[in-house]
């Protein structure tokens, strides 16, 4: 959901600039900062941009350039100035202290709160507005293309992560038998060791089956075989959304399986092929979070 937009709109006497930038959030965190001028509209804007973008913590900047020649002056009230002067004159002459020499009282005068103000004008004309919406629906596609070509770049590391899982998963079936046969020779060899008596082998074999039954992982290897087809035919949806949230619910449950693939497995190379897909699995849920 990372992503960002600019774009400008040009008027006769000004420049409007209009920024986008998005982060990854489970919701619709939209923040604005904007001219003064188009606060009026700013519910139409947050309209505009939850309707695009759906989620994600979002930053909003829209802001005006003057062109060269267009500033004016802020003006200076003179109806305060000459009221600072009157009431400074009142207190000089009560107080019997010197007044300001001449070159000094506009410098003192002039730094006084309420002696200069800029009035902002609040009214924003049909013209300039749809200049605004333009620029923003422009910094908003420029947005959602950038979050389509990192989306094209993540499905394709998803397939190799997937694939990846894939081929290791296949791997451990060699392990499967090898496992099952050192298991059985090594209760068999302990037993002839610590048991100085026969022993009913029909019954041990009964209970060997029963504990290989308790480390098999074909279950596991099936589900999470089917978790991996369903992650990828759910990046393959087209139609609605919050793919994201599915593929994060999805990568949940192939961790289970992984997991429990793991604690079954009772073989080095088992376990070592484990930690692997566990590390394929772990990038997985880090960039599931850039997808809506």
């Amino acid at each position: 959901m990372t992503g960002y937009g600019k774009a400008m709109a040009e008027l006769p006497d000004k420049k409007i600039n209009v920024e986008v930038r998005s982060l990854n959030s489970k919701a619709m965190d939209l923040s604005t900062r904007m001219a003064p001028s188009y606060r009026e509209k700013e519910i139409t804007i947050r309209s505009e941009v939850a309707k695009t973008l759906e989620r994600g913590k979002v930053d909003l900047s829209v802001w005006i350039e003057k062109k060269e020649g267009a500033d004016i002056a802020a003006p200076i009230n003179k109806s305060v100035v000459l009221d600072y002067k009157n009431q400074i004159e009142a207190i000089a002459t009560e107080l019997g202290m010197p007044l300001p020499a001449p070159t000094e009282w506009f410098q003192m005068l002039l730094r006084l709160p309420d002696v200069t103000t800029r009035t902002e004008i609040q009214d924003v004309s049909e013209e300039e507005w749809q200049a605004v919406h333009a620029a923003l629906l422009e910094a908003l596609a420029h947005l959602v293309e950038f979050r389509r070509q990192e989306g094209v770049a993540l499905e394709k590391k998803f397939r190799e992560k997937i694939a990846n899982i894939t081929q290791l998963m296949q791997a451990v079936e060699p392990f499967e038998k090898e496992r099952v046969e050192k298991v059985r020779e090594r209760i068999t060899e302990a037993l002839g060791k610590t048991l100085s008596v026969d022993y009913d082998k029909n019954r041990l074999e009964q209970e060997l089956i029963y504990y290989i039954e308790k480390l098999d992982v074909s279950e596991e290897k099936q589900r999470l075989a089917n978790h991996l087809k369903y992650f990828v035919s759910t990046m393959e949806e087209k139609e609605g959304g919050g793919q994201g949230k599915k593929l994060g619910f999805i990568a949940q449950e192939m961790g289970r399986e992984i997991n429990t693939l793991g604690s079954k497995s009772n073989h080095a190379e088992m376990q070592k092929i484990v930690v692997r897909m566990k590390d394929e699995l772990e990038q997985i849920k880090e960039q599931v979070l850039n997808v809506l």
